[in-house]
C-alpha cells in the first residue's frame, strides 16, 4: 500500500506543478506584432473613430431637423399667407422643409412679379401663377439639395463597412506570414511558440469586424431616416403645389 501511495503522489506532482494558463493580453499582442499589423491596427482605429464621430452628428442633426421639420410643419398649417411663414423661417436653419418651401417661395414671387410687369394695366388684378410645372421643378431642386444636406458624410459608414474588414484580413495574412517565418527561424512547432505570433495576427481581423460592424448598423438606420425625410419633403411638396395651384391659377 505504501508502494502504491508513492507511486501516486508521483504521477501527480509534476500536473499540480503546472502554471496556470496565461489570460490572453491585447495589449502585449499589440505592443509585440510588426510594425506593419500595427500600421494596420492604427488605420482601422482611425476608420473607427471617425465613423463613431459621423454617427454621433448625424444623430443629433437628423434629430433636430426632424424637431424643426414639425415645428414649421405646425407655423405652414397655421398660416393664411406665405408671406407669414417666410417671416418664421429663419429660426429653423437645419428643417429641410425649410428649404422647399423657400424654393417654392422664391418662384412664386418670380413668376408673379414678371406677370404684374407685363399686365401694368390691371393692377387691381388678382395675382396668377404662370407655371406651375415651374413651381414643381424648383421643389424638385431643392428637394434633391436638401437630401444632399442630410446624407453628407453618411457614405462614409458604407465606405468603413466595406473596406475595414479587407484592411484587417490584410494585416492577419501579413502577420500569419511573419509568424510562419518566426516558427521556421526556431526550428520548434510546440504551442507555445506557434500560438503567440498567430494570435497577434488575429487581433487584426477583429479590429477590422470592430470597425465595420457598427458602421454597418448605423449606415442602415441613418439611412432608413433619411428616407422618411424624404417622403417628408415629398408631401410636403405636394401640399405647396396644392395649395398654389388652388389660390393662384
Amino acid at each position: 500500500m505504501r508502494a502504491l501511495g508513492d507511486s501516486v503522489l508521483a504521477f501527480q506532482g509534476p500536473s499540480a506543478a503546472t502554471p496556470p494558463a496565461e489570460s490572453v493580453d491585447i495589449i502585449s499582442l499589440v505592443l509585440k506584432a510588426g510594425w506593419v499589423e500595427q500600421f494596420v491596427l492604427v488605420v482601422l482605429l482611425l476608420f473607427s473613430a471617425l465613423s463613431w464621430a459621423v454617427v454621433v452628428h448625424k444623430t443629433r442633426h437628423l434629430a433636430r431637423a426632424r424637431r424643426q421639420n414639425a415645428g414649421f410643419l405646425t407655423v405652414f398649417r397655421k398660416s393664411s399667407r406665405f408671406s407669414e411663414v417666410q417671416a418664421s423661417c429663419g429660426g429653423l436653419p437645419l428643417s429641410p422643409l425649410v428649404g422647399l418651401f423657400q424654393a417654392g417661395y422664391a418662384e412664386l414671387t418670380a413668376q408673379m412679379r414678371t406677370h404684374a410687369d407685363h399686365r401694368p394695366a390691371e393692377g387691381g388684378s388678382r395675382p396668377t401663377l404662370r407655371s406651375l410645372e415651374g413651381v414643381d421643378r424648383a421643389l424638385l431642386r431643392a428637394t434633391t439639395t436638401e437630401i444632399a444636406r442630410l446624407e453628407h458624410r453618411v457614405p462614409f459608414l458604407a465606405t468603413t463597412a466595406s473596406i475595414t474588414p479587407y484592411i484587417g484580413l490584410f494585416g492577419t495574412v501579413w502577420g500569419i506570414m511573419a509568424a510562419f517565418q518566426a516558427i521556421a527561424g526556431a526550428g520548434s512547432t510546440s504551442l507555445g511558440v506557434v500560438a503567440p505570433p498567430i494570435a497577434q495576427a488575429l487581433v487584426a481581423t477583429a479590429m477590422g469586424l470592430f470597425a465595420a460592424i457598427p458602421a454597418v448598423y448605423f449606415y442602415n438606420d441613418l439611412t432608413s431616416q433619411i428616407k422618411a425625410f424624404a417622403n417628408e419633403m415629398e408631401d410636403f411638396s405636394l401640399e405647396f403645389l396644392t395649395i398654389a395651384e388652388r389660390n393662384f391659377t
